[in-house]
């Protein structure tokens, strides 16, 4: 397995990472979810995080979100160190994050989604009300904004596909001022032709300035808009990576495990040649 590459000399002339995480550990007890781990999150570019089930994804996502402090390391926004004290508190700070659950009520219609907990209201006293009108005018416009041209924002948000939902999602945060977007594994449940829709409008959010972290498991998907790409591997980096510097075949074989998956295909041959342990003795008939 190729090893970690050490961080690349911070240019002083340039702006600091929107995000940055420099060699964040995190333990549950004596558990270890997070070890030594750092990335670099720029405006204008997409870091993508990849690693299997337990390969601590969640974990960073829910220090970068607020959920959770880092026990050692430093978590800086904008160069500056920061302790996040919850999620609204990364909110106000420009970091949204947008979990596979997406948290929307299914059988609200999109534009109150596209608003839920943030409503604008008008009138005053007890003639204060909700302003639909509004409501709706901004999510069709900030929809068509982002390029999702959805037949009605009336309809029940539980109505569009998984893809369509997705979108509405991160046209939400890029509406609500947020400068890093933090997509949690958007594209593990779709299709072929939904995810290639998600993904156009990560890079969307991305020409629109925004910093992108893109939680996955998939090196396709990540290396066709990916700028930056980190690879955890129970809860260490594995590796860590700008477009210009690995292929996609040598992210892939990383992501399949590297040496660790040729040694199996070794052992595998091995089992399988005649008169290997996986072979029985000519003649002999399979019970």
């Amino acid at each position: 397995m190729t090893a970690p590459q050490a961080p690349a000399p911070r240019d002083t002339a340039s702006p600091p990472a929107l995000v940055e995480l420099d060699h964040v550990s995190k333990y549950y007890g004596n558990v270890r979810a997070l070890e030594d781990v750092s990335l670099e999150v720029h405006a204008g570019e997409i870091t993508c995080v990849l690693g299997d089930n337990g390969a601590g994804k969640s974990t960073l996502i829910k220090i970068i979100a607020g959920l959770h402090r880092h026990d050692s390391g430093a978590f800086l926004i904008e160069g500056g160190e920061a302790a996040l004290a919850n999620p609204r508190d990364a909110l106000d700070r420009g970091i949204a994050t947008v979990h596979q659950d997406l948290a929307v009520v299914s059988l609200m219609p999109v534009w109150r989604n596209f608003f839920l907990g943030s409503e604008p209201t008008k009138g005053r006293g007890p003639f204060k009300r909700l302003d639909v009108r509004l409501m709706r005018e901004t999510t069709r416009a900030e929809l068509l904004r982002m390029g999702i041209d959805l037949r009605d924002v009336d309809q029940p948000i539980g109505t569009l596909s998984g893809g369509e939902r997705q979108c509405v999602a991160i046209a939400r945060a890029v509406y609500f001022g947020a400068k890093v977007l933090v997509l949690d594994e958007p594209t593990a449940a779709l299709g072929v032709k939904q995810s290639g829709v998600v993904l156009k409008y990560v890079a969307a959010a991305r020409d629109a300035g925004l910093g992108v972290v893109l939680i996955t498991h998939n090196p396709h998907h990540a290396y066709l808009v990916g700028d930056r790409f980190v690879l955890l591997k129970r809860g260490t980096m594995a590796g860590s990576h700008t477009k210009d510097g690995v292929t996609l075949d040598e992210l892939t074989r990383q992501m399949a495990g590297g040496s660790e998956l040729e040694e199996l295909s070794h052992e595998l041959e091995r089992l399988s040649a005649p008169g290997g342990p996986g072979t029985r003795p000519a003649g002999e008939d399979a019970p």
